[in-house]
């Protein structure tokens, strides 16, 4: 039955089942992702280099957009930024604003967007 359904991929199934168990068990999308030389990290999770002032919040040279977020969280619930009345909304310090463009309150929903300059392009 699984050779119907996937008949248009019998190349990628061969190649991931032989992959994994010469892995001793990887996943097969970390065995497919290997063997075609490449690395897990992609997406968010691909560490990117970062502008100054966002080198100067975070202390690293580059870091995913993932990890970022995460650290910036961190930095917000340890400086108990968040509006009480509106846990939806952060109100900035100093050092928040140099990389949030000035703003003083900042809704959850815009630190990504408002962190997407920060993140220097290649290639």
């Amino acid at each position: 039955m699984a050779g119907r359904v996937f008949w248009g991929c019998r190349a990628l199934m061969a190649a991931s089942r032989g992959a994994a168990a010469a892995e001793g068990g990887a996943s097969s999308v970390e065995a497919i992702v290997k063997a075609k030389g490449g690395s897990n990290a992609g997406g968010l999770m691909k560490a990117l280099p970062v502008s100054p002032a966002m080198k100067k919040f975070l202390g690293v040279p580059e870091i995913s957009r993932s990890e970022a977020v995460k650290k910036i969280w961190d930095y917000i619930k340890l400086h108990e930024l968040q509006n009480p009345a509106n846990k939806r909304e952060i109100q900035c310090d100093e050092k928040l604003k140099t990389i949030f463009a000035g703003k003083d309150k900042v809704g959850m929903l815009e630190i990504a967007k408002l962190l997407s300059p920060h993140f220097i392009k290649t290639k």
